[in-house]
């Protein structure tokens, strides 16, 4: 079964344009070998670690989008495990991102649609004082007067 994925793997940062292009040719092959479609690779430029990875604090970071079952995805990985250049990766499941966003989305969109009625309610409807009230209010402080006096 073809799944969307993401495979975002960060390279050293010492890596000369070659290696780095036939890298990504390497692992772009991979994927078509095995039954694979890449959708797109990107080069997302050198980025500062949060901490020290094998012994680097900066790192080329790269993002592979692709259409694959779960054993080339593992053959995948297995591949950028034992890369020398590869110092970090990570894969994600896209489909089920995008099913979560979706209902994200679906949840936020029926409260602003509830919030809109509850303020279209609140200006149609304005706020009446029932009429005891407004009496007890007007005749209490004539009583208070009263009994002060």
């Amino acid at each position: 079964m073809q799944r969307k994925y993401e495979v975002m793997y960060i390279l050293r940062p010492d890596i000369a344009e070659e290696e780095i292009e036939k890298l990504t040719a390497s692992l772009d092959a991979t994927v078509t070998k095995g039954g694979g479609v890449v959708l797109s690779s990107e080069k997302m430029g050198t980025r500062k670690l949060a901490y020290t990875v094998r012994k680097f604090n900066d790192g080329l970071y790269m993002l592979l989008t692709l259409e694959a079952g779960g054993d080339l995805i593992a053959e995948l990985e297995r591949r950028l495990r034992v890369t020398e250049q590869v110092i970090k990766f990570i894969t994600v499941r896209m489909d089920e991102e995008e099913k979560r966003l979706a209902k994200i989305r679906k949840i936020r969109s029926t409260r602003i649609k509830q919030s809109a009625v509850q303020q279209a309610a609140a200006v149609v409807e304005p706020v009446q004082v029932p009429v005891a009230v407004a009496e007890v209010a007007i005749e209490a402080p004539a009583a208070e007067a009263a009994a002060s006096a």
